[in-house]
């Protein structure tokens, strides 16, 4: 099991994975479609794309947190 302390690390990295993932698939099958090389396509689309995920959700998770904290209700 993972410390606590890393919770915020692991959901950024889980957030990443996953969003990467999705849209790795979508815009390549946009931009190339299913045929042909679709996966080797996808993978190199995913390779360039989790890392970005991964500073992109480093900046933003912070920053919704906040920002959906100061939205939702105080019940």
């Amino acid at each position: 099991m993972i410390s606590k302390k890393y919770m915020q690390m692991l959901f950024i990295l889980i957030m990443a994975f996953g969003m990467s993932v999705i849209m790795s698939g979508v815009v390549t099958i946009v931009n190339t479609g299913i045929e042909g090389n679709f996966f080797n396509r996808y993978f190199n689309s995913l390779t360039f794309a989790f890392p970005v995920a991964i500073v992109a959700a480093s900046i933003i998770a912070p920053m919704a947190k906040i920002l959906a904290n100061n939205i939702a209700s105080k019940d």
